[in-house]
């Protein structure tokens, strides 16, 4: 599954856009990534970047706050205990498909 702030309508369009048959659950105004320590306000500068790049996530996300969460990819044991994580500030910086697998492989 994945989390995201998106408003419900971006979600479904990203789902289908990209064929995606995991559940993808709504994450509104960044509240659960704020809770694990991912979240961050985008800066000042960077705001009318992202506005010329057609980017408007007060529009996508449906809230003023213009938080974004740091991608993080965590396995999950049936037990509900985490076994891997990754995370980075740099949101270029994404684990490997791979890497996921062999997570999960370790947990089976």
């Amino acid at each position: 599954m994945a989390i995201c702030p998106q408003r419900p309508e971006f979600l479904k369009k990203m789902r289908e856009k990209h064929n995606i048959e995991f559940y993808i659950l709504r994450d509104s105004g960044n509240v659960y990534a704020e809770k694990l320590g991912l979240r961050f306000t985008l800066p000042e500068a960077l705001r009318d970047v992202y506005l010329k790049l057609s980017i408007d996530l007060p529009r996508l996300n449906g809230d003023p706050s213009w938080t974004l969460a740091m991608p993080a990819r965590y396995v999950i044991k049936k037990d509900g205990v985490v076994a891997a994580a990754d995370f980075d500030p740099d949101y270029t910086s994404r684990p490997e498909p791979l890497k996921t697998l062999a997570d999960l492989e370790k947990i089976a």
